[in-house]
C-alpha cells in the first residue's frame, strides 16, 4: 500500500492526459488502522446481510432502497429528482423535470437488470456495457454512445480540456485497461479482501473514465452489483450513494488525491468509513421497517370488514408507496365508493397523507414509510 503508485501524466500536445498503473498485482496490506476499519466493515456488512435471510418480502424494502439508491446517485450529478418525485407516474411529472425523472428511473431499471444479468453473465466489462447502454437509453446522454467505451477524449471538471481539474487516459487505452480491471476483479491466485478489492476498482474505473457520460452512476453501482456477484451480500441491500453525495467534497477529493499524491490508503479509509456506517443505517432502517410493518397491521385490523382489503393496500405501499384511488381499486377490486372509504379509514390511521392539496386527481403517501428513507 505504502509503495503504490497511481500513474503518470502523458503529454498529448496541447494538454496532459493520466495513464493510471495496472491493479491487478500483489497488493500488501500493511496500515494497521486500515486492517482495523476493514474488521469492522466486515462486522457491520455481516449484520446487515442477515436481514435478507430473516425479513420477509425482503424483495419489497429493496425496490425502495434502490429508489433512493438512484435519487442520490443521479443527484451527486446535478439530477434535482427528489424520492416523491421519483414515485410518480411519468405523465404527472413537470415537462421541466420530466428529464431528471427519467434518469433516475433508468438508474432504477440498470440496476435491476444489472442484478438479473449477474445470474448469466460474470462481474465482466460486458455486463458493464450493458449496464450503462440502460442507464442512457433515451436520456439527455443517448447521444454519447450507450454501451460502447468512448473513442475520444474526455475531462472531469473545467468548461473545456484546457482548464479541466483532471483528464483520463487516452481511448486506445481503455480496452486494456478495464481488462486489467477485470482481471483483478476474478484474480483468486493472491487474496485480497473483497471490500479493498471493491474499493480499488471503483477508483480505477472512475480514473479509467471508460464512458463518455455516466460514468460516476455506473462506478457506484457497481459497488452493489460486486458485492452480489462475490456472495458478500446475498441481496443488493447495500448503497453507498447517499454517503458519498453527504460527503461529496470528500469523496471528489479522495479520488484525486489517490492520483495526484499515491495516497490510495485515505480513499480506502474514507471508502470503509462510507460502507460501515451504511451498514449501520441499514440496520437500523430495516428495524424501523419491521416495526412499522407491525404496527399498520395492528392497526388496521379496528377497520373491521374492510381490514383485509386495507391489508392488500399496505402491501403494495411497501413497495410503492404513493398511490391514487384509481390504483386502489385495481389492488383490492372494489368500487371507486369503496376504495374511497378505504382512504379515509388509512388517513385516520396516519398511514395515508394526500400530497396533492386538493387537486382533482389526489395522490397520498405512506408518509411514515417515506420518512425512513431520508
Amino acid at each position: 500500500m505504502q509503495n503504490f503508485k497511481s500513474g503518470t501524466y502523458i503529454n498529448q500536445g496541447y494538454y496532459k492526459s493520466f495513464q493510471p498503473t495496472n491493479i491487478n498485482k500483489k497488493w500488501v496490506l500493511d496500515d494497521m488502522e486500515l486492517i482495523h476499519l476493514l474488521s469492522k466493515a466486515d462486522r457491520q456488512l455481516g449484520r446487515l446481510d442477515m436481514y435478507s435471510e430473516h425479513i420477509p418480502d425482503i424483495d419489497l424494502f429493496i425496490s425502495m432502497h434502490v429508489l433512493k439508491e438512484a435519487t442520490q446517485s443521479s443527484k451527486i450529478e446535478g439530477t434535482q429528482t427528489n424520492m416523491e418525485e421519483a414515485l410518480l407516474d411519468k405523465k404527472d411529472v413537470s415537462h421541466e423535470n420530466r428529464d431528471d425523472w427519467e434518469e433516475v428511473q433508468n438508474y432504477i431499471s440498470a440496476m435491476h437488470n444489472a442484478i438479473e444479468m449477474l445470474g448469466k453473465l460474470p462481474f465482466s466489462s460486458r455486463l458493464i456495457r450493458e449496464t450503462h447502454k440502460t442507464l442512457l437509453q433515451g436520456v439527455r446522454g443517448e447521444h454519447k454512445l450507450p454501451g460502447v467505451f468512448r473513442t475520444s477524449q474526455n475531462w472531469i471538471g473545467g468548461a473545456s480540456i484546457d482548464d479541466a481539474v483532471f483528464i483520463p487516459p487516452v481511448h486506445t487505452s481503455i480496452n486494456e485497461l478495464m481488462g486489467d480491471l477485470e482481471n483483478f476483479a476474478h484474480n483468486t491466485e493472491v487474496y485480497f479482501p473483497d471490500l479493498l478489492k471493491i474499493a480499488i476498482i471503483h477508483y480505477q474505473f472512475e480514473t479509467i473514465h471508460p464512458f463518455l457520460d455516466g460514468n460516476g452512476r455506473v462506478g457506484r453501482l457497481l459497488i452493489t452489483l460486486y458485492l452480489v456477484d462475490k456472495d458478500i451480500l446475498k441481496k443488493p441491500i447495500l448503497y453507498l450513494s447517499d454517503f458519498f453525495e453527504r460527503n461529496k467534497t470528500l469523496y471528489y477529493d479522495n479520488l484525486m488525491k489517490a492520483r495526484t499524491h499515491d495516497d490510495i490508503v485515505q480513499w480506502l479509509k474514507f471508502f470503509l468509513v462510507g460502507v460501515i456506517e451504511t451498514a449501520k443505517k441499514g440496520v437500523e432502517t430495516f428495524d424501523a421497517i419491521l416495526k412499522l410493518k407491525q404496527n399498520s397491521e395492528l392497526n388496521i385490523q379496528t377497520l373491521g370488514i374492510r381490514a383485509n382489503n386495507a391489508q392488500k393496500i399496505i402491501q403494495y405501499l411497501f413497495k410503492h408507496p404513493m398511490l391514487d384511488v384509481d390504483k386502489i381499486v385495481e389492488i383490492t377490486e372494489v368500487s371507486k365508493r369503496t376504495a374511497y372509504h378505504l382512504i379515509n379509514d388509512l388517513e385516520e390511521l396516519g398511514i395515508l397523507k394526500e400530497i396533492t392539496g386538493g387537486k382533482r386527481d389526489k395522490l397520498f403517501t405512506f408518509d411514515s414509510y417515506l420518512n425512513l428513507f431520508k
